[in-house]
């Protein structure tokens, strides 16, 4: 790497950190070496991650040089007067009727005493240790990543410090418009101050990197120079042969990731009890796999149902062992929050079942990213949450397709979302920069 251009991106999920937030850096980490660029990690000594997947350390790459320094989070306290907090560290909510007073109390101090979230007394000491080391190791070009948004503000105060620093914001997902933004309880003071310091991410970053179209164009609006990169899928992942004793028996439908709540696609659950009750056959060949974390709420609707004896949770796997259990589904579920202002989510894991090959069928707004690149790629389909009758009929047609033999796989040409490809649109995206 002696003629590469050096890049330190500052990112809080890095491995042992489990879930789709980690992948993202991780690939690009893996792949900028190949267009030119150097990329050093830095990422807290003493992180409190929602998850864990130990298996991911190994696709670390082996001379990725990584920084780190200490942080000090509110959450472990936190955790010892409420479970809840274990949940929206994640980004889940307990939502109506299901909140109880020291879940509404937690959210409460939650968006308002930690602007923009609890990681952001890592902010100061990072601005002040990265100063001098980004001089020292003469790094011109660095990357916050988020959520946590609070990261993004390392790169503001760095930015302010040098003026010549490039800085890109890397947003996974929206800040002001992700859909739990409204469930955090917050005072009018303290959602201006939201707003005031995403504006100033916005103005001030020389490149905003957004994960879907729609957010990207949101961003711009906004007054971000902001660019659309979205997650994808590593080839290296995507090879997982089934042997013969795999023949299934079962016609699966599978959800793989956190399920919470506010996603909950409860007309796709009133669809599959309806269709057992209709069709003997498909009561007895359906199969509902969970691989992740569910939502008790949900879990326990659908257990006291007609569907309870179909359900097979495996709770959470290893990110490989979830990539197998893609291959070996028949159909498989992706959710987004149901309101309009959620339409540019692209969840990261869309790609990772996009190049499995398998059916997709997938819940959230109308004219949502999502449901473009499922007619792009002709992988799926894609519902709102009012619809019933069409999921039914999407459904049963796959199951009568699967009963005769017929293949369900998609055909999709899907090379443009590969995490190399995408790699070197980012590269591209940086060497403008210069």
């Amino acid at each position: 790497m002696e003629n590469s251009k050096k890049i330190l991106i500052i990112t809080y999920y890095w491995p042992p950190a489990g879930g789709p937030g980690v992948q993202r850096w991780l690939k690009f980490a893996k792949y900028l070496p190949e267009f030119g660029w150097e990329p050093i990690i830095y990422t807290p000594e003493n992180p409190s991650y929602p998850l864990v997947d130990e298996t991911l350390t190994k696709e670390v790459p082996e001379n990725l040089k990584i920084v780190k320094t200490n942080i000090w989070e509110p959450y472990q306290i936190a955790e010892k007067f409420s479970k809840s907090n274990k949940k929206f560290k994640g980004g889940q909510f307990d939502v109506g009727k299901n909140q109880s007073f020291v879940s509404k109390l937690s959210i409460f101090i939650r968006g308002n005493f930690f602007i923009p979230d609890a990681r952001k007394f890592w902010v100061k000491p990072s601005i002040k240790f990265l100063k001098e080391y980004l001089t020292n190791n003469h790094i011109d070009t660095i990357v916050t990543t988020g959520p946590p948004h609070s990261l993004h503000l390392i790169g503001l105060g760095l930015k302010k410090e040098s003026p010549n620093l490039k800085w890109i914001a890397d947003f996974r997902d929206p800040w002001t418009e992700i859909s739990y933004y409204k469930h955090l309880k917050l005072t009018s003071g303290s959602d201006k101050k939201h707003r005031q310091l995403e504006k100033s991410v916005f103005e001030n970053a020389d490149l905003t990197l957004a994960t879907s179209y729609t957010d990207a164009e949101n961003f711009r609006k906004n007054g971000a120079n902001a660019f659309c990169v979205t997650n994808g899928f590593d080839k290296e992942n995507t090879s997982t042969p089934l042997s013969v004793t795999d023949e299934k028996v079962k016609f699966t439908l599978s959800y793989v990731g956190v399920l919470e709540q506010l996603r909950n696609p409860e007309n796709l659950w009133k669809a599959l009890k309806e269709l057992s009750e209709k069709h003997q056959d498909f009561a007895e060949d359906f199969e509902l796999k969970f691989v992740g974390r569910v939502d008790d709420k949900i879990l326990n609707e659908i257990e006291n149902s007609v569907l309870k004896n179909n359900i097979r949770n495996l709770g959470y796997k290893a990110h490989d062992e979830s990539v197998e259990e893609m291959e070996t589904s028949d159909l498989l579920l992706i959710t987004n929050f149901p309101n309009e202002s959620s339409k540019g989510i692209i969840p990261g894991k869309l790609f990772e079942y996009l190049a499995t090959g398998k059916q997709i069928i997938s819940f959230g707004p109308k004219d949502a990213d999502v449901e473009t690149i499922l007619i792009k790629t002709k992988a799926g389909k894609h519902f709102d949450y009012a619809e019933n009758v069409e999921i039914q009929e999407f459904i049963f047609s796959l199951y009568e397709d699967w009963k005769s033999g017929k293949s369900i796989q998609n055909s999709a040409n899907i090379n443009e979302f590969s995490r190399k490809e995408l790699t070197k649109k980012l590269a591209e995206l940086l060497s403008d920069l210069k």
